[in-house]
């Protein structure tokens, strides 16, 4: 009995992390996006967030999904990202900064556009 509830223990996890972490897997199988992927790769994309906020968990894991490089800071753990945040009109959260476009929200279509510049 204890190896069946650990069966179905070890099923939930393997499934919680392959959802986790999608965007790797995906690109990992589909190989065959290589020119829209060069422009991701060029891009410089800046994301300004907290750890607790779900729209910034929706754009990281978004971001992760397309396979997008980024930098996070988070703006509560860090003095320096709390004041370029502010310096950016910083009033909600996430802001991206995707190609020196400012994007004020959890905005997939408007990163997309964003990365084309």
């Amino acid at each position: 009995m204890l190896q069946g509830v650990l069966k179905k223990f070890l099923l939930i996890l393997l499934v919680v992390v392959a959802y986790q972490n999608w965007g790797k897997l995906e690109r990992l199988f589909n190989p065959s996006q290589v020119a829209s992927e060069q422009v991701r790769a060029n891009a410089r994309v800046v994301l300004y967030a907290t750890d607790w906020c779900g729209y910034c968990k929706a754009t990281r894991r978004f971001l992760d999904q397309k396979g997008i490089a980024f930098r996070e800071f988070d703006i509560e753990k860090d003095a320096e990202a709390r004041k370029a945040y502010t310096e950016l009109g910083g009033a909600g959260i996430p802001i991206l900064e995707v190609n020196g476009t400012l994007i004020r929200t959890y905005d997939p279509d408007g990163i997309m556009a964003a990365l084309q510049k």
